[in-house]
């Protein structure tokens, strides 16, 4: 028998929808066993994952979101910086604290957290799926008032580690209250860590994203949930296999990757109940998609498969910790090519697991 998780089709972020009843409604068609919370960024730049979460951080204020910057001299930041690590302490030595509220993520930074409440109220589903940026991403986007990335300032990479903890954690409490028995699915979406090795990004080591990813992986987990990690780019298998995230995607439509290079990080990490999500339909390009059939995704899947299978890692083992989803957010695809995509990400779903289970 399958586990409820094998092969199933999951969802990655963004949609490019007008409103946020339309991009549900593709949630509930497409994605009923796993709905996932959708980022509707063309119609509210607070969605865009460098702003999304920033509710909360001290001295921000989200009247004037797209100009943030921090400034750790400020005499509003230091006041805000002392409530801030009150807070923190008082949720961490109980979850169910009435502070976390104060780090919510409201409707006006992400239209669709009301509906996907309910519809998770309504069904029930056994897991949903929600998202936070990754703490080192969002540290490689934001920067101080003297134009530095924040990545390299080691107290502003701490306050946003703390945020984004209170972020997942607000989630996974909101996922519960909808519905008791649903275990909440949190992934780290962490574009920037495929930049790591290039020169731009020389004096940052992934041991430093590693630890960043562990840090916010162990929280999630402690607090009852599943934790993913979304890469997009072409990055380091280590990374991810390494990060104690239960489920790592990565885009396997656009990138050759050589598995021999991690099998046997690979096969410890199947082998502990870890679960790789496959990101085989391609959401760079509308033209792509046009042109693309399920078959041809049905092999491409074999193939990863098979790349697996010849480095001495046991077929059902891959199987039955495979999930299907998109390379990426389909947030630069039109809204007709957005489902369309997802629609061939769920029939792919099928197909696979008429193959291999039925």
């Amino acid at each position: 028998m399958p586990n409820s998780l094998e092969l199933q089709p999951i969802g990655i972020g963004s949609l490019l929808f007008d409103n946020a009843d339309d991009a549900m409604n593709l949630v509930k068609r497409d994605f009923s066993k796993i709905p996932f919370l959708p980022q509707l960024t063309k119609i509210n730049k607070k969605e865009d994952m460098k702003f999304q979460f920033l509710e909360g951080m001290p001295s921000f204020y989200a009247n004037d979101f797209e100009n943030f910057v921090l400034d750790i001299h400020d005499s509003r930041f230091l006041c805000d910086l002392k409530t801030f690590n009150e807070d923190y302490e008082q949720i961490v030595s109980n979850p169910c604290s009435e502070f976390l509220d104060k780090y919510k993520i409201s409707e006006n930074f992400c239209l669709a957290l009301p509906p996907f409440l309910k519809y998770v109220k309504d069904t029930r589903p056994e897991y949903a799926k929600a998202q936070v940026v990754g703490a080192f991403t969002l540290s490689d986007d934001l920067k101080d008032k003297d134009g530095n990335y924040l990545i390299f300032n080691p107290q502003a990479v701490e306050i946003i580690t703390k945020l984004l903890s209170l972020k997942a954690l607000w989630l996974i409490r909101q996922i519960k209250n909808a519905s008791p028995d649903t275990k909440a699915i949190i992934f780290i979406d962490e574009p920037q860590i495929a930049q790591l090795g290039k020169p731009a990004y020389a004096a940052i080591s992934a041991q430093t994203a590693l630890s960043l990813i562990k840090r916010l992986t162990s929280f999630i987990k402690s607090n009852g949930a599943l934790s993913g990690l979304h890469c997009c780019g072409k990055c380091d298998l280590g990374i991810l296999l390494n990060s104690g995230a239960d489920i790592i995607n990565f885009d396997a439509f656009s990138f050759d990757w050589d598995f021999s290079k991690y099998k046997d990080e690979i096969n410890k990490f199947l082998s502990s109940g870890g679960k790789i999500a496959w990101g085989l339909v391609p959401t760079s390009s509308g033209k792509i998609i046009k042109t693309l059939k399920t078959e041809d995704l049905v092999q491409k899947f074999k193939n990863c498969v098979n790349e697996l299978t010849k480095n001495a890692i046991d077929e059902k083992l891959v199987i039955r910790n495979s999930l299907i989803t998109s390379s990426c957010g389909a947030g630069s695809l039109g809204a007709n090519e957005a489902q369309t995509a997802m629609d061939m990400l769920k029939d792919l779903s099928d197909r696979l697991k008429e193959e291999y289970i039925f």
